[in-house]
């Protein structure tokens, strides 16, 4: 017999389900994955992970639900600086809707850095931080190798040539120090951020910008030293933040992660609705560039997204050619790579275009070389203060290990047909008449890369080069310097695309290529088909392998050397 008592509490649980109070939660100790993988075995590994759009819908959508009183996230240092901005936007929002926010962590950076995470945290109402942790505010700064001592030593000669001065790839292998020209970008991009995360929590924590720097020059400090500095409101532990946001908001209240939130109350939209049928595509372009298919990444060292050509492209044509299509956002989150695959991908943006759909892109943490390459023919382009942006340069070569062959007693006989046979071969010099080669295709590339990015921005080729010769900016420098058009993340990029295709706020958006389990097994009918590409290549071609094991960038030419998160 079925107990009367326990019925009804049944019933009120599910009634409280619908109706409590609801305190949304953001766990970003694994930090954030710009988009949710397009093949079933990734997503399946990163379903526990949070996605970008599902966390900014989903504050989106609660800054107008009444039952959403506040948001608590435990903030970590596994979000870039751009993402990192996205976020504070994203917080800024939900609290002028007048909802709680709080931010609490266990350190910000134990023994580590731990600026970009209280960065972030400064956005909130309220920041808690655990008794025994720190905040590791220590400023910005940029470390780079540079690798000619260590190659001379081991018998490695580096050959490389670059368009232009501020390319710095070359100089990781080329040079012992800073020349003029890399000390200077690089001095502008720390200072750039710098000021960018300074000015932020000064106006978040109601401080001077004075007073923030010297706290900087003071960092780390301890959780004692940050409470009297007014850096943190309070000190507790978890279970001391969650009850304190309780006794604001009532102890009915009911936890749910921001993702989850977001899927379930979202779920009406997704489905299909009478007479909305016009949508935003949104085609997610992560990792090096290449030709052929994206990759899908994984969960070992080394295995992260990469942007395919061929799978970029037919995700946009496949938007280009669907009448519910009014106009695509294209997210870049890349430091380039194969040029002739960020070639293909800039034409298929020209040929949306040409089709009728506007193309706003969204730059991620960073969006250089070829990252910019295939963004520069958008009808606008938007990029957070702190992106990493620019790197309008190319540069190409090899290493050449016959003296270290020669040392560790390893002979090599070549045998050819063609004066230019061996031209990439790892055991012999570049010739005059390949040097001849190399330059006239540094020359082409460069001019080509330079006249698009021209034309797409509208300015001359003179000023044009004058900001390009290789150099990086941030996405602040480049807006005023015309390079982006907007300073901002994907919901504004979002919001621009409506307005130009003429479509309402609350437009859908719709994720491109879009297949589903059948695609995926089914043969392609055609190039056209979204199923169709499933091509790899390596842009060193047979200096592949080589090139991992020395360092270089695997992904080709119009690359941003090194790593470029700002953590």
């Amino acid at each position: 017999m079925v107990d009367p008592g326990t019925v009804v509490n049944v019933i009120k649980q599910a009634r409280d389900r619908r109706t409590a109070p609801l305190i949304l939660e953001l766990d970003l100790t694994d930090g954030l994955v710009e988009s949710a993988p397009s093949d079933p075995l990734t997503a399946l590994m990163s379903i526990r992970r949070n996605h970008l759009r599902d966390v900014l819908d989903g504050l989106r959508r609660a800054r107008g639900d009444a039952r959403v009183r506040g948001l608590i996230v435990k903030v970590s240092g596994g979000v870039g600086l751009a993402m990192a901005q996205e976020l504070r936007e994203a917080v800024r929002d939900f609290r002028e809707a007048g909802k709680l926010t709080v931010a609490w962590a266990e350190t910000f950076g134990e023994a580590g850095h731990g600026t970009v995470p209280y960065y972030l945290a400064s956005a909130f109402e309220r920041v808690y931080l655990q008794p025994s942790g720190d905040v590791g505010l220590t400023g910005v700064a940029l470390e780079e190798p540079f690798l000619a001592g260590a190659l001379e030593k081991a018998g490695i000669q580096p050959r490389f040539a670059k368009r232009h001065e501020y390319k710095t790839m070359a100089n990781t292998f080329m040079e012992k120090t800073y020349t003029p020209e890399h000390e200077e970008s690089s001095r502008r991009l720390v200072a750039s951020l710098g000021e960018q995360i300074t000015s932020g929590i000064a106006a978040a924590r109601g401080l001077t910008e004075e007073r923030v720097r010297k706290l900087t020059d003071q960092g780390p400090l301890l959780a004692s030293e940050a409470l009297e500095a007014g850096l943190v409101d309070r000190l507790g532990y978890r279970d001391q933040v969650y009850g304190d946001v309780r006794k604001e908001i009532g102890d009915e209240a009911l936890l749910r992660y921001v993702s989850r939130y977001n899927r379930t109350h979202g779920l009406t939209r997704r489905l299909p609705q009478p007479g909305r049928h016009d949508t935003i595509a949104l085609v997610n372009g992560n990792g090096p560039i290449r030709l052929g298919r994206g990759g899908r990444g994984g969960p070992l060292p080394g295995q992260a997204p990469a942007m395919g050509s061929d799978t970029i492209g037919a995700a946009l044509r496949a938007a280009a050619r669907d009448d519910r299509v009014k106009a695509i956002v294209f997210r870049v989150n890349s430091p380039g790579g194969s040029a002739v695959a960020s070639d293909a991908i800039w034409r298929e943006v020209v040929l949306a275009r040409e089709a009728g759909k506007p193309v706003i892109v969204s730059m991620g943490n960073v969006a250089a070389s070829g990252g910019y390459y295939v963004a520069m023919a958008a009808d606008a382009i938007v990029a957070q203060p702190g992106t990493i942006t620019g790197s309008i340069g190319v540069v190409v070569g090899k290493a050449v290990v016959n003296d270290l062959l020669d040392r560790v007693g390893v002979g090599l006989g070549a045998v050819a047909d063609g004066d230019h046979a061996r031209m990439f071969s790892a055991t012999k010099d570049f010739s005059d008449s390949e040097w001849e080669r190399i330059n006239a295709s540094l020359d082409r590339i460069y001019d080509d890369f330079t006249a698009k990015a021209a034309e797409g921005r509208g300015m001359s080729r003179e000023r044009l080069h004058e900001l390009a010769r290789g150099r990086v900016w941030t996405g602040a420098d480049a807006k005023a310097n015309g390079l982006v058009d907007e300073l901002g993340g994907l919901d504004l990029a979002l919001d621009l695309a409506r307005k130009r295709a003429g479509l309402p706020e609350d437009a859908p958006v719709r994720t491109f290529p879009h297949a589903t389990p059948l695609d995926r097994l089914r043969p392609p009918e055609s190039s056209d088909d979204r199923t169709a590409a499933r091509a790899r290549f390596d842009a060193w071609g047979s200096l592949g392998g080589l090139a991992a094991r020395l360092g270089l960038p695997s992904a080709g030419p119009l690359t941003l050397p090194g790593s470029w998160e700002i953590r």
